[in-house]
């Protein structure tokens, strides 16, 4: 990267008490008041912004183009996979339906794991490899913990990442993918953050808290610089930066508008654009308590503590002190709170796919629903240049979305039929599995996971189900209703699968019986081995079981 000579000095400044702190590895809050959100501060020395805008086009399109208002000081300290630049897409058919004539899309979904969170990822990990931190713990419902893995691994940070049960499976198990350790809470997001924080105390592991805030907020401000340098190219042919009208995006904590306003501050401060855009918040209805608290002109959000939706990433029941900056800022530039369902967020995933071609996760279908409110509701008008933030993937929401008629078969099964082959692997084994499996014994230590199968099986078949919570109470379920078929998990306390399997085996009365072992561990050659010969069926699991998995087993089995 090339350099531009600027002397300053990062700080950190409470946003509550404004004490400023260095930026380093004890930083864990406010050491004044306990504030757990901080900013970064610059000190800037007669810097050229005009020789500054010709230096940032000769760099590469990554959020360290901006390098000079971010918190790194060592450029050899970077963690980056090409993330920001993302492109800016302007609507065509969404909009005309709305009667929008500048909606555009801000598609976050480019990053390198697919979400806005790759941002916040590359500044962490590069101040955490700055300051020497070795180990990290994130409490998270999905895409923070999967972007900082990411780049965790490149920079041989371990991450302990703490997960909300409601957590989709497979963003646990992508987690899991780039080597953090994958720690699921039956409990609230807000919950989870209490547990990953007395972990952190406990075991001395540096707490993502304070590093998160600066983080999240000064990473998220590289696309507030980012949009109004494109709109400038695309409305004023690159002549100048143009901030939106309106900025929308679904919030949770709260920290990535936080920090997109913050970056149109600075950009307004240093004379690049002539306006602040109005913020437009979208919450799931389920947990909304900065709308409600908006509605009722409260600058203090009281605390959901049973959030009643789906979507994880947008169940935080208490924003804290988050809510109130947004607030402040709404209320002194503009905007609007509002909430759409979960149900108007899966009509809007398949709105955004057949009008645009935009394919998104629950969190950002909540924007776009929020996005068709306000414009219904006249909040938005229809000359108003809008952005919004567009992230992260459907990936395995599908199945609720488009339900079960998706498809059409066409079955040529009967023409120039050839002998079958015989399956190989894994697969194989079914064939040693009787047809008619009817008392199946579940050994699984997550309740939720257990009841589910246990669920699923009865409503697919007059199965009779029992279930053992733990392995020596399994063994002896096993022995006492001798069932066709035994599922068990392997990782649990005390009796673990294993030793279930084998006290099985050694018994003349149950060694028959066939096992299914399932498992979200990676199992290691000799674990492999070890299960050799003695299981009918392997399959892997995330941190949770959803009806795919039982359907799998059940079509299996059937």
């Amino acid at each position: 990267m090339d350099a531009l000579t600027v002397e300053r000095q990062t700080m950190l400044e409470c946003i509550n008490c404004h004490t400023r702190i260095p930026l380093d590895k004890r930083v864990a809050g406010c050491p004044t008041c306990g504030e757990n959100i901080l900013e970064a501060r610059y000190d800037f020395h007669n810097i050229d912004v005009q020789r500054w805008l010709e230096t940032i086009k000769r760099r590469k399109p990554t959020l360290w183009r901006y390098a000079e208002v971010l918190p790194i000081q060592d450029p050899k300290n970077i963690v980056s996979m090409w993330e920001g630049g993302t492109p800016l897409i302007k609507s065509e058919a969404l909009a005309a339906s709305l009667g929008l004539k500048n909606l555009y899309i801000k598609d976050e979904r480019q990053g390198p794991t697919a979400s806005f969170k790759d941002r916040q990822a590359t500044v962490a990990i590069s101040a955490l490899k700055e300051m020497g931190v070795g180990e990290v713990v994130v409490p998270s419902t999905g895409n923070v913990a999967i972007a900082y893995g990411a780049y965790a691994a490149r920079a041989g940070i371990k991450v302990w990442a703490f997960f909300p049960s409601l957590t989709p499976g497979d963003k646990m198990r992508e987690a899991a993918l780039y080597g953090a350790e994958v720690i699921k809470i039956t409990g609230t997001y807000d919950q989870t953050k209490e547990l990953a924080a007395r972990f952190a105390k406990t075991k001395g592991i540096f707490l993502d808290r304070g590093i998160k805030s600066v983080a999240a907020i000064e990473a998220m401000k590289t696309m507030a610089y980012e949009i109004a340098e494109q709109l400038g190219d695309e409305l004023e042919d690159g002549q100048r930066w143009i901030a939106p009208d309106w900025f929308l995006q679904g919030v949770s904590g709260g920290m990535g508008p936080i920090g997109v306003g913050k970056g149109f501050q600075e950009m307004k401060a240093f004379g690049l654009i002539d306006k602040m855009p109005k913020m437009g918040l979208i919450q799931s209805s389920g947990c909304a308590p900065m709308v409600e608290a908006f509605q009722r002109g409260q600058r203090i959000a009281t605390p959901v503590e049973n959030p009643q939706t789906i979507i994880a990433t947008l169940a935080t029941g208490n924003p804290g002190r988050a809510y109130e900056l947004l607030y402040d800022y709404v209320k002194q530039y503009g905007g609007h709170f509002t909430s759409a369902s979960d149900e108007e967020a899966f009509t809007a995933t398949l709105i955004a796919a057949r009008t645009d071609g935009i394919s998104v996760e629950p969190a950002t279908a909540v924007t776009f629903a929020g996005l068709i409110r306000m414009v219904r509701e006249r909040v938005i008008q229809p000359d108003e240049v809008v952005v919004l933030n567009c992230s992260g993937h459907t990936m395995s929401v599908e199945k609720h979305i488009l339900g079960d008629q998706w498809q059409h078969n066409v079955d040529l099964s009967q023409q120039n039929k050839t002998p079958s082959m015989p399956e190989e692997g894994l697969l194989s084994a079914l064939e040693q599995v009787e047809a008619k499996v009817r008392r199946i014994v579940i050994i699984e230590d997550n309740h939720d996971a257990a009841r589910l199968m246990k669920r699923i099986l009865l409503a697919r078949g007059s199965y009779e189900v029992h279930v053992a919570n733990d392995g020596r109470q399994g063994i002896q379920l096993v022995q006492e209703v001798h069932p066709d078929m035994v599922v068990t998990d392997i990782m649990m306390p005390d009796v673990d699968g294993f030793k279930v399997i084998e006290t099985l085996k050694a018994d003349k009365s149950t060694a028959d019986i066939p096992i299914v072992v399932v498992t979200a561990k990676e199992l290691t050659v000799k674990e492999r081995a070890r299960l050799g010969g003695q299981i009918q069926m392997l399959l892997q699991k995330g941190s949770f079981i959803d009806d795919d998995f039982v359907e799998t087993l059940v079509n299996q089995l059937e």
